[in-house]
């Protein structure tokens, strides 16, 4: 009597539904929920700015050698790669957490306009790299004069 009042809930098919969580649990892995990050590896940490005379890119490698990595121009792209080594395992210690990641990476930052590659200069300093990509003649802004 009481099973006309209560509406009816079609029930996925057991494997289904075994399914169904295998997916909640490898999604929950993926993006960790206690700090909101990404477990994919070392993806750095990029900022581009321009200028009247240049772009310049900046990004955190931070723990990281300047033989480490390497900036390329191709094709009106910067590419930045590398790899951040993962610490030795030390003896002794039981890790309860590691957030730090490494690996290997690779950003590549399609750049608008002619840019000057022969005068593309990096610094590395303080974790941070900066390269400064100037642009050509051409493409800097260019003030029209305007007559009355």
């Amino acid at each position: 009597m009481f099973g006309t009042l209560v509406p009816r809930v079609e029930r996925l098919p057991r494997p289904l539904i075994r399914f169904e969580r295998e997916m909640e649990n490898l999604m929950e892995r993926f993006f960790n929920p206690e700090d909101g990050r990404w477990l994919i590896g070392f993806v750095p940490a990029v900022n581009v700015a321009e200028t009247e005379n240049a772009f310049e890119v900046t990004l955190e490698l931070p723990g990281m050698k300047a033989e480490d990595f390497k900036v390329e121009m191709k094709k009106g792209e910067l590419w930045i790669s590398g790899e951040k080594r993962e610490e030795k395992e030390e003896k002794g210690k039981t890790f309860h957490r590691i957030e730090r990641s490494s690996g290997e990476f690779r950003r590549v930052i399609p750049l608008p306009g002619e840019v000057a590659e022969e005068k593309i200069e990096a610094e590395y300093k303080e974790g941070v790299l900066k390269v400064v990509v100037p642009k050509t003649e051409k493409a800097k802004p260019r003030r029209v004069e305007v007559k009355s």
